[in-house]
């Protein structure tokens, strides 16, 4: 499992092994990663070398400054010509500078026309609301074309929370020291990250909190719920699903088809589309019965909250609530289940329920997934270009997920997913297992039947076993 920790948590890691180690030791070990990385990126470049390859450093008064200044040391010992182009020339590193000229790097006031890497080291892990004019000035000069390096993480996001405030770096590569960052994983920062680098510097995290984790295919492996010998369909679990309308029969039928592909023994439709889920999945079982766990809302239409009501009252069968569903929850209703609640929103249905725009959800996904969580005592599984899953009290390490494609933004996607995730309910998970394996699953689904190409959802369903599968190779 990649996990990732609070800035506050890694400044008190570096602070203990900063104690043990000689002055300036945990910088040496940083820049050195990274000039390791970018030799390797200039190597690999139009060049196919580090001798003679032109680098900008772009460096801020703190440590990342000189984590940049320090690399660029060994670039120009390397024989790359390396500028230096501060955002205050009166507070460079000091130790970092010096290492600089004594290589052969130089100090400039502008930054240079043409580079074929520029290195980001303007703010650290600590910088807040965005970027100051100086620093906003030497990031709107990078030079077009050239890789760009991020030391940590891009300035101008948040590391916590991966907010943007105003301008900020779009990286190639992010080289990051010691940990991931909330930052680095969660969008709107991450689409900045480009591909992310870890440097092992030494830090000991012990038995910190973790603020955010990505599963990875042996998690996922280990919380799959795999029928036994003895097993039959009720053992493995029935999905009672309560979705669709006579304006969307389809998203019915999408819901049937992830929780039949996520594994669940039977399903039972309770709606006004039974001939058309019927048609497409006569395995199906029609009406109401008993159930080990309910998806509610794909589909469902204005004016009937009391489906949704009839659900939740179901108070120990574990509920999942989606869509239509969503529409004016009862914090109180779901509050007073003893099962397991797993709310799905995406970032308007987010908004609606926070009261806030979209917008607002949008820039502020870590924060709006822990708000909803909290408010409603449930799991919330916050939809988007990062998927976000959340415990009941909003508090403890965040999920996110690190499978999918854009391809996956089509209609019934989110249909499927619900689906997927009622069954890995009814199979015996809890809220944030089930909401974040039921993502991990179905974003290898979307990659598999995209291709690299549109997709539609009912292709996304077709691909879920071999998503399974790959899982559990």
């Amino acid at each position: 499992m990649r996990t990732a920790y609070s800035v506050e948590t890694v400044r008190a890691a570096e602070r203990e092994l900063m104690a043990r180690l000689p002055e300036g030791a945990l910088m040496a070990r940083a820049a050195a990663g990274l000039a390791a990385v970018c030799a390797q990126l200039l190597a690999a470049g139009g060049r196919g070398r580090v001798y003679g390859s032109r680098v900008v450093l772009l460096v801020g008064p703190g440590d990342n400054g000189g984590d940049a200044l320090y690399a660029g040391a060994r670039l120009a010992r390397r024989g790359a010509a390396v500028t230096a182009v501060p955002m205050d020339p009166e507070r460079m590193h000091p130790g970092g500078l010096a290492a600089l000229r004594a290589a052969g790097g130089r100090v400039g006031a502008v930054v240079p026309q043409r580079a074929d890497l520029v290195v980001d080291g303007l703010l650290g892990i600590g910088g807040r609301g965005g970027l100051r004019p100086a620093a906003a000035e030497l990031v709107e000069r990078i030079p077009a074309g050239a890789a760009v390096v991020a030391v940590d993480l891009p300035s101008g996001v948040d590391a916590d929370t991966g907010e943007v405030s105003g301008p900020a770096v779009t990286a190639d590569v992010t080289v990051t020291f010691g940990a991931y960052k909330p930052g680095l994983l969660t969008d709107p920062g991450a689409a900045r990250v480009g591909a992310v680098r870890l440097v092992d510097i030494g830090l000991d995290f012990g038995d910190r909190a973790v603020a955010m984790e990505a599963l990875q295919h042996a998690d996922v492996a280990r919380l799959l719920p795999v029928p036994a010998a003895s097993s039959d369909k009720y053992r493995r679990g029935v999905v009672g699903v309560v979705a669709g309308s006579e304006q969307y029969p389809g998203a019915a039928v999408l819901a049937v088809a992830g929780a039949l592909r996520g594994g669940a023994g039977a399903v039972r439709y309770v709606g006004p589309a039974a001939e058309a889920v019927l048609a497409r999945f006569p395995e199906v079982l029609v009406g109401r019965g008993r159930v080990q766990s309910w998806v509610v809302g794909p589909g469902l239409g204005a004016g009937r909250a009391e489906e949704v009501g009839r659900a939740l009252a179901d108070v120990d069968v574990p509920v999942l609530v989606d869509a239509d569903g969503l529409r004016g929850l009862d914090p109180a209703a779901v509050r007073a289940r003893r099962a397991a609640t797993l709310l799905t929103p995406h970032a308007g249905e987010a908004a609606a329920l926070l009261g806030v725009a979209r917008e607002a959800v949008e820039a502020g996904r870590l924060g709006a997934v822990r708000e909803l969580a909290g408010r409603y005592g449930a799991a919330v599984l916050l939809k988007g270009s990062t998927t976000l899953v959340a415990a009941g009290d909003g508090l403890g390490a965040v999920r996110v997920n690190p499978t999918g494609t854009p391809w996956l933004a089509t209609a019934g996607s989110g249909d499927v997913l619900s689906g997927l995730a009622g069954a890995l309910l009814a199979g015996g998970l809890g809220g944030v297992d089930a909401g974040s394996a039921a993502a991990y699953l179905h974003g290898l689904a979307g990659r598999f039947a995209a291709g690299g190409a549109p997709v539609v959802a009912q292709e996304v369903a077709g691909a879920l076993p071999g998503a399974w599968r790959s899982v559990m190779a």
